[in-house]
């Protein structure tokens, strides 16, 4: 008889943002009428850079002739786009990272949610509480989590780290000695980030520990501040212990055509094993390659004009974040995030959980967030609005939220 994964059955109740489409759903069909706002999911309102179209034109047109076109990828990238990444992306940041330890693939979600599978079931994740649901999920669904205890909204065998008020929403080093360690800056969901010094720390802990950071880079590009580093291998022993997600979702609107890579250096060894050899094994074993059509537009950003056209997008957003953060303040909410992050992270009013003031905004002034909950049991009492729509949207989105707050 066929038998299940039961891990699965682990998992509570639907993911977080299918539960949140469904009452969005169920309210908007019995409400016709509502103009609906949503700042909840953190998909990009804006099109492509003009340099990414122009180019994808250029390889549709490639892919129309017999002597320019282009079956499956590399397995691990085209060079032309490894090179690009590796020059803008981390030699002009100081980072010694080769062409060659770059995997390019469909999107940092994917790789966040796969890179679990080169690991021993029987490993310790370490994650931030409240944390992005894939790095819990996927390590779940892999049999490594234990079990999932209810009244505490979380699992047996996850080392969680409080990200609180009072620590500036980042982790502190865990007391109990995690093998893996997942850590996100700036951060999703709490917008928060940690200076360069501090990540330092983490580095330097996961080599004497032996263990192994993956760190989540995709919202580096809306970094402000000079002391907070857009990579890891900023920090030096990095390379020996560290692999770093990337996106291309968030800087330059890829969310719809899905485009990412993963980095890990050579020097990256445990178990007497170079984990950069196991994850190329993975990698050209269950992926085909992304999209050469997709891969070229992608290259584009590297160009100067593409570069201007991604800091304007993120320019965009950011706005956007600066006119919620200001708005919520004004009206007396508790807000952080916003400034080097694309998400606004706020305390919901007294005596309302993270779902009832997701019903609230919802019925009351028909805008769509983010229950902090569904992040992890640090979440609650919190919530999440993203800076990724239009302006007009946003601004509206915000003034009827400030409005109704003035009135309560």
């Amino acid at each position: 008889m066929t038998r299940i994964n039961r891990n699965y059955l682990k998992l509570p109740g639907s993911y977080l943002f299918s539960e949140i489409g469904k009452r969005v759903n169920a309210y908007a069909a019995a409400n016709p009428d509502k103009k609906i706002i949503r700042l909840g999911i953190g998909d990009v309102t804006q099109p492509l850079p003009s340099s990414v179209i122009d180019t994808m034109h250029e390889a549709v047109d490639e892919m129309a002739h017999k002597e320019t076109f282009k079956g499956y990828a590399p397995d691990l990238g085209y060079d032309f786009l490894r090179n690009s990444i590796t020059e803008y992306d981390y030699k002009k940041r100081g980072c010694n990272i080769s062409a060659d330890e770059i995997f390019v693939s469909d999107g940092a979600k994917c790789d966040s949610g796969n890179i679990q599978e080169i690991f021993d079931a029987d490993n310790r994740i370490a994650v931030c509480d409240p944390v992005y649901p894939v790095y819990v999920d996927s390590n779940v669904m892999a049999g490594r989590a234990g079990d999932y205890i209810e009244e505490k909204g979380c699992f047996s065998d996850v080392i969680y780290m409080p990200c609180t008020e009072e620590t500036g929403f980042a982790p502190t080093l865990p007391k109990e000695v995690p093998d893996i360690i997942y850590l996100c800056f700036p951060n999703n969901p709490t917008g928060a980030t940690i200076t360069r010094s501090e990540l330092q720390k983490w580095v330097d802990y996961a080599n004497d520990k032996g263990s192994v950071i993956i760190y989540d880079a995709a919202y580096e590009a809306y970094i402000r501040q000079d002391d907070v580093p857009h990579s890891i291998y900023e920090c030096d022993g990095a390379d020996t212990c560290a692999i770093e997600l990337h996106s291309f979702s968030k800087n330059a609107g890829f969310t719809g055509v899905r485009l990412g890579y993963t980095t890990i250096p050579k020097k990256l060894v445990r178990d007497g094993v170079s984990l950069h050899s196991l994850w190329a094994r993975r990698h050209s074993t269950k992926y085909n390659g992304a999209p050469y059509i997709v891969q070229k537009g992608g290259s584009a950003i590297y160009t100067e004009k593409g570069q201007s056209e991604v800091r304007a997008l993120v320019d965009y957003y950011m706005e956007n974040a600066a006119y919620i953060l200001d708005g919520l303040k004004k009206a007396g909410y508790s807000v952080s995030g916003g400034v080097n992050a694309p998400y606004i992270w706020l305390k919901t009013p007294e005596g309302m959980t993270s779902w009832d003031f997701f019903d609230h905004l919802l019925k009351e002034v028909n805008v769509v967030g983010t229950p902090g909950s569904g992040f992890g049991p640090h979440g609650e009492g919190y919530f999440r609005l993203t800076a990724f729509g239009s302006h007009e949207n946003t601004r509206e989105a915000v003034d009827r939220i400030v409005n109704f707050s003035y009135n309560l």
